[in-house]
């Protein structure tokens, strides 16, 4: 349950820091770092889910299963 729950709340968080980027780059008009920061946290927070749901994987937390599984 727990590991759904995280890489759901990755999910959002990556989402977000995209919306934000996008935002601030309309709104903004490329006089602030704000829509490079937004973007810079969105590739961290993908590579940290990449890097836990291979753990989780390596570890046995998460199972992994084929299509018809």
């Amino acid at each position: 349950m727990w590991p759904k729950v995280i890489i759901i709340l990755f999910i959002v968080l990556i989402l977000y820091n995209l919306g934000a980027g996008l935002y601030y780059m309309i709104i903004d008009k490329g006089q602030t770092k704000r829509t490079v920061n937004a973007l810079t946290w969105r590739v961290g927070l993908s590579i940290a889910l990449i890097a836990l749901v291979v753990l989780g994987i390596l570890t046995g937390v998460i199972t992994p299963h084929g299509i018809n599984g």
